[in-house]
């Protein structure tokens, strides 16, 4: 759980994509730790990188893990840390706040009355506050949990229908199949049973065929008159 115990830094909220900036610095130098850049670099260079990153992790290194808004903000003493509580208000974040009697309430959403100087009173409150964190966490994994296991259902059950709909379809095409080929074979076994038409043979007709004399008669009829 990403908190602050050091000074608030400034602009946490409402400049955050700065703040991740910085934190993604640190990660970098870590980094060089762990590649070997960093035993190549000269001593003062050294120097000057470690206490850059002795700096980042005292302000930022309790809120590595924070990547995005918090959805809530507890804060101990609005009076001392009226930066978190201005950025909270103007950013609309919920905001829940041990408030003792030189503070005003009406600036947080869940004010809880009580002693903000006594470390026995911060350690008691923290920690229902703590405890119940971790049961709303808890309660919220099993949920998910729970509606992994029911999408995880649904699947496993669409899969089935879905096979059950192949196994219909398949079974739908192979029996038409078989109709099909049982009504080819009946249809086979009447045209086997059927006797075949013969064809008439009827003799064909041939032109009759001309005379010759008489061919030769009209020819010297018509030499005969054309002398003439």
């Amino acid at each position: 759980m990403p908190f602050a115990t050091e000074r608030w830094p400034a602009g946490m909220l409402t400049n955050f994509h700065t703040i991740r900036k910085a934190v993604k610095k640190m990660t970098t130098i870590d980094g060089m730790f762990a590649d070997g850049t960093f035993d190549n670099m000269s001593k003062r260079e050294k120097l000057t990188i470690k206490r850059q990153r002795g700096k980042l992790e005292r302000n930022l290194g309790s809120i590595a893990d924070l990547t995005r808004l918090p959805a809530a903000v507890f804060i101990v003493d609005i009076h001392n840390e009226d930066i978190a509580v201005a950025e909270a208000r103007r950013l609309k974040i919920t905001t829940y706040a041990m408030v003792d009697t030189n503070s005003d309430p009406t600036l947080v959403d869940f004010a809880i009355p009580s002693n903000d100087d006594s470390s026995k009173s911060i350690e008691l409150i923290v920690g229902h506050i703590t405890a119940a964190i971790a049961e709303g966490l808890e309660e919220r994994k099993k949920d998910k949990e729970a509606e992994a296991a029911i999408a995880q259902k649904k699947k496993a059950d669409k899969k089935e229908r879905e096979e059950a709909d192949e196994t219909v379809t398949a079974s739908e095409e192979e029996t038409d199949k078989e109709e099909v080929a049982a009504d080819s074979d009946k249809t086979e076994e009447k045209e086997k049973k059927q006797p075949k038409a013969t064809k008439s043979k009827t003799p064909s007709k041939k032109a009759p065929a001309k005379d010759k004399k008489t061919t030769k008669g009209k020819r010297k009829r018509i030499s005969a008159a054309t002398s003439a």
